[in-house]
C-alpha cells in the first residue's frame, strides 16, 4: 500500500532488509552527537580535515590536534554528517582508520 502511494506521487519507494547490528550500534551513537552543541567550531572543523586528510587511525588524528576530550565530541558528528569517513560495518575503536571526505 505504501509502494503504490508514493508510485502515485511520483516517488520511488523500497523497503531495505535488516540492518547489520554493528552498522546499527555505530550509527545509533553517533546520532547522539548530532545537535550543532557538539561541533566544536570552524577552527576545530578545519583541524578535523586537516588531520585526516589522509587516513589515520582516530586516536592518532584526534592526538594531533589537541585534548581528546574537546576534539572527540567534535569528531562524532564530523563522522555522522559525513565530513569524515570511517568503516562503520565495524566496530569503532582508537585505531579504525579515519579520512576526511572530499568537500561537494
Amino acid at each position: 500500500m505504501v509502494g503504490e502511494i508514493c508510485t502515485a506521487a511520483g516517488w520511488r519507494y523500497w523497503a531495505l532488509g535488516p540492518v547489520d547490528a554493528v552498522y546499527r550500534r555505530n550509527v545509533t551513537w553517533l546520532a547522539g552527537y548530532r545537535h550543532p552543541r557538539h561541533r566544536g567550531g570552524q577552527l576545530l572543523a578545519a583541524a578535523l580535515q586537516e588531520a585526516f586528510a589522509e587516513p589515520v587511525p582516530l586516536w592518532e588524528g584526534v592526538r594531533r590536534i589537541g585534548d581528546p576530550l574537546i576534539v572527540l565530541p567534535a569528531l562524532f558528528p564530523a563522522l555522522w554528517a559525513g565530513r569524515l569517513a570511517s568503516d562503520l560495518g565495524a566496530a569503532m575503536h582508537e585505531r579504525m582508520p579515519v579520512r576526511a571526505q572530499a568537500a561537494e
